[in-house]
């Protein structure tokens, strides 16, 4: 039998989205679960997978703190924008700079909006120092293939005359030939790693202007030009590099920023979810533990993808460790998270409501879900002393 002083529950869920932070989810899951288990210890541990929210979640939970920047939003304008610090490793993510949130819903065009200000924000972390960063590249208003990220860090991309194009993804349909004499030295030292939870490729039907364009204000007329605008300036870029990168998953994220990420700083794409596990030791987190509880605002079919709840049950099924996932709600096709180590799925609905009230009254909803999952554990527990 269990020693429950002894029991060890580690709290790893995502943010639900509109209402309450990773950090918060993780407090009122633990104060719900200790109405159960008071004498249990427990380990909170914000997650994200890259997206809005990454930064605040590492640094609340590392005990980071956050640097301003000076940058521009997607459309140009003056705004305060921010990266993280976890000791000697940096954590950006361009929803802080390029992002869809920043900008109205009648101000999304992916034809203009740039990547400069993502890259502002990546200078202002070389120049502070840092060799180690990771960006996280979820939720852009950008389609121009980091091309603005580029330009931030002293790339010039110049047309048939020799002129500098403007911003946008538009315009790279003019791009010629690019420049690289200006470009800050500090990249060559710095390991950047590009936190992505997609696979999609820079072109084509599944890549950055199809998938993403439309959610960002792209009609279909749009789409196309996008489309033949990142082609060329994939065929322009590759020449430069000497190397094909149009087809490697997750050149197509960010409206092709992973593609710009690639080409310019040398960065590798990696796996939203499981870049954040590593920089918060996840597997040294798991040693005696005896229950993972993660969670996001929707669980469904999509969550297999990349999404924080599998990336946390696939590393804790490791361990021999059972995982619940508490969520605001349940999608379709949810049940195919359990062949990727989720065990149970415990809603925060606890009757017929609208969704604004779901959202207004999520605090108290999780609380009172995490209490009702660990009252069915401890009868579970009570079953097997029989």
């Amino acid at each position: 039998m269990l020693d429950l002083k002894r029991m060890k529950i580690i709290i790893a869920s995502d943010s639900y989205k509109g209402s309450n932070t990773s950090m918060r989810v993780a407090e009122l899951i633990e104060a719900g679960a200790k109405a159960v288990f008071p004498e249990a210890s427990y380990v909170k541990i914000p997650i994200a997978d890259g997206g809005e929210g990454t930064v605040e979640a590492l640094t609340s939970g590392l005990r980071g703190k956050i640097e301003h920047v000076k940058a521009q939003d997607a459309l140009g304008r003056p705004i305060d924008s921010f990266y993280g610090v976890l000791g000697d490793k940096a954590v950006l993510e361009m929803a802080a700079a390029s992002g869809l949130p920043l900008l109205a819903r009648n101000e999304r065009n992916p034809l203009i909006t740039s990547t400069f200000g993502t890259g502002q924000q990546l200078l202002a972390a070389l120049n502070a120092g840092y060799k180690d960063i990771t960006i996280g590249i979820g939720g852009s208003a950008t389609n121009d293939g980091g091309a603005g990220m580029a330009r931030a860090l002293g790339y010039r991309f110049l047309n048939s005359e020799g002129r500098e194009l403007p911003e946008g993804g538009a315009a790279l349909a003019e791009l010629t030939r690019l420049d690289d004499t200006e470009v800050s030295p500090l990249l060559q030292e710095a390991k950047i790693n590009v936190a992505c939870d997609v696979d999609n490729p820079l072109l084509g039907p599944n890549g950055a202007s199809a998938t993403y364009g439309p959610q960002k204000g792209a009609n279909e007329a749009a789409v196309e030009e996008l489309d033949a605008a990142l082609t060329n300036f994939a065929d322009v870029v590759e020449r430069w590099k000497g190397s094909k990168l149009r087809n490697s998953p997750g050149t197509g994220a960010a409206g092709g920023l992973g593609f710009g990420l690639m080409a310019f700083c040398n960065a590798r794409i990696e796996s939203g979810i499981n870049t954040i596990l590593d920089l918060v030791n996840f597997e040294s987190q798991l040693k005696g533990a005896h229950l993972v509880i993660t969670g996001e605002g929707r669980i469904d079919g999509q969550t297999i993808r990349g999404k924080v709840p599998v990336g946390v049950a696939i590393r804790a099924k490791k361990c021999g460790i059972p995982v619940l996932a508490i969520v605001g709600d349940i999608g379709s096709n949810a049940k195919a998270v359990f062949k990727y180590g989720i065990d149970s799925i415990m809603s925060t609905v606890d009757r017929t409501m609208r969704r604004d009230e779901a959202m207004e009254r999520s605090s108290e909803t999780l609380q009172d879900a995490a209490q009702r999952a660990c009252m069915m554990i401890r009868i579970g527990m009570k079953i097997a002393e029989l």
